[in-house]
């Protein structure tokens, strides 16, 4: 255990974050994702909903101001009558730690194949549809 590290965050993940570069990104994706045959990294955290995972990762984690959307989220598929309330939550989430960072949306299988190119897939438990995140690392700047 390390003090200031939220305890949501594994040794496997905090490696992870470590290891990633500028430009490297992040998926935190909700339980139905097909993390096991997208990711190159997997790391799963199953008990977990994705609001309490990607409110400690933005702890730690510079996203990127250098590209215009440095999150993205999977736009609902048209004609799914699905509500996305946890999107704002995700706003939320967000605009507590980059006040600056805008979000864009991604039709399914085009961040199906971006998630294929991100450094690291974490799979949680989220129930909510359409909760998948992709996050794109900056860096530390003060």
């Amino acid at each position: 255990m390390l003090k200031g590290i939220p305890s949501i965050l594994s040794p496997d993940l905090l490696k992870v974050l470590m290891e990633m570069g500028h430009g490297d990104a992040l998926v935190i994706a909700d339980g139905n994702f097909p993390g096991a045959s997208i990711a190159k990294r997997l790391i799963r955290l199953d008990g977990h909903g994705v609001p309490d995972l990607l409110d400690a990762i933005l702890q730690l984690f510079p996203l990127d101001r250098y590209v215009p959307e440095a999150v993205q989220l999977m736009r609902v598929v048209e004609g799914d009558p699905v509500d996305t309330p946890i999107w704002d939550t995700y706003r939320e989430i967000i605009k507590k730690h980059e006040p600056d960072a805008d979000i864009g949306f991604m039709e399914r299988f085009a961040f199906y194949e971006l998630a294929k190119q991100a450094y690291c897939v974490i799979q949680t438990g989220e129930m909510a549809l359409y909760a998948n995140l992709f996050l794109q690392k900056g860096v530390i700047t003060r």
